[in-house]
């Protein structure tokens, strides 16, 4: 690995864990010797982004849970990640609150009887908005990767949509993929 080169497998993220409570961000993190933190910014019901809707298979404009983190790496913030559930499924639970979910998320939802056995991401580099770059403190013509997370459960049913934006310095995407 590269000196500063961070390499994320996005299995890590999918199933519920143990690693260090639950934050696997964390636990990735400390196996490079580094310390990976966030901070939850906001979360509730929002209208669903018309991207977002797709994904979720719901009216864009209607009502989804999100959660708004911003990522660290020894301190410094490396990642932007929201998260969108369906309002049938995290309404009224710790999914729409910003307290930190003891166990995460995928945990929480496995408890609630909702677990992924599928994901589809896609990777696209794109120029940051402005709020992008500043929290990512990024330079004025530097991009960001945006990597879009679906995750569907047994019967196909939408459980979670993830939209991360990310500086491409430094950052290298694993994919693990069984065959057969």
């Amino acid at each position: 690995m590269a000196e500063g080169e961070v390499i994320s497998a996005s299995t890590h993220y999918l199933a519920p864990t143990e690693a260090a409570g639950g934050d696997v961000w964390s636990a990735e993190a400390a196996s490079m010797g580094r310390r990976g933190t966030q901070k939850i910014v906001s979360a509730g019901e929002v209208a669903a982004p018309e991207r977002v809707a797709d994904l979720l298979a719901v009216e864009q404009g209607r009502p989804v849970v999100a959660r708004r983190r911003i990522m660290y790496l020894d301190g410094e913030p490396c990642e932007l990640t929201d998260t969108y559930y369906p309002v049938e499924i995290a309404r009224g639970t710790r999914l729409a609150g910003t307290a930190k979910i003891r166990g995460g998320a995928v945990r929480l939802l496995a408890e609630l009887g909702y677990v992924g056995i599928r994901a589809q991401e896609d990777v696209a580099a794109r120029m940051p908005s402005e709020n992008e770059r500043a929290s990512l403190s990024l330079k004025a013509d530097e991009p960001v990767l945006e990597l879009t997370r679906l995750t569907l459960d047994a019967d196909g049913r939408p459980l979670q949509v993830d939209v991360m934006a990310m500086p491409p310095r430094g950052q290298k995407l694993r994919y693990e993929i069984r065959i057969g």
